[in-house]
């Protein structure tokens, strides 16, 4: 009776520990609590970019996963940013380090609130930096992570599995040695 209970046990932490790992998708959330979403003075800009070479559904934000053409697209949420001009720069680097502007785009006529553009860039960190030209001038910073490896996202996307692993490794050793014992 005690084997089938611990049985039953491990068998709610798989699940728990694997449905858990199913709903860490950026999916549909709202603005305040989407990471695209960059806020500053109640003005909101929203960051997507694709890769349909990759893989033609996948949205990303700011961890781009390969190098090569990269489509973006930025949705001025806030009316006000409609009816003034944007600067738009990719600078290479992040943080205090910033280098070499690698392209920028200046726009005027986005009175649908979308800005759209493509990239293509080479391995490595850079800075998307939008700027609104109004008063005050309104400063927004995305830092892109191209084709690099986040090593805590992968420990923590592997830890349950891993965790998994061992808690079944610890079973299975225990149910064995019970047997061996009553033989």
């Amino acid at each position: 009776m005690r084997q089938k209970i611990k049985i039953w046990v491990s068998v709610a932490i798989l699940s728990a520990v694997f449905h858990s790992g199913l709903v860490a998708a950026h999916g549909k959330v709202s603005l305040e609590s989407d990471v695209c979403v960059r806020n500053v003075s109640g003005s909101m800009v929203h960051l997507s970019t694709y890769q349909p070479q990759n893989d033609p559904e996948a949205e990303y934000c700011t961890e781009i996963p390969k190098e090569g053409e990269t489509l973006w697209v930025l949705d001025l949420v806030d009316q006000a940013l409609r009816d003034m001009p944007i600067v738009i720069k990719i600078v290479r680097g992040s943080g205090k380090a910033l280098s070499d502007t690698v392209t920028s785009l200046y726009s005027t006529n986005h009175s649908d609130g979308v800005i759209k553009g493509e990239f293509n860039l080479d391995e490595g960190q850079y800075t998307l930096l939008v700027t609104g030209e109004g008063v005050p001038p309104l400063h927004y910073e995305y830092p892109l992570r191209i084709q690099m490896t986040n090593y805590q996202e992968a420990f923590f996307t592997a830890a349950p599995y891993i965790i998994t692993l061992l808690l079944l490794a610890l079973f299975t050793d225990r149910l064995l040695k019970r047997r061996r014992m009553q033989q």
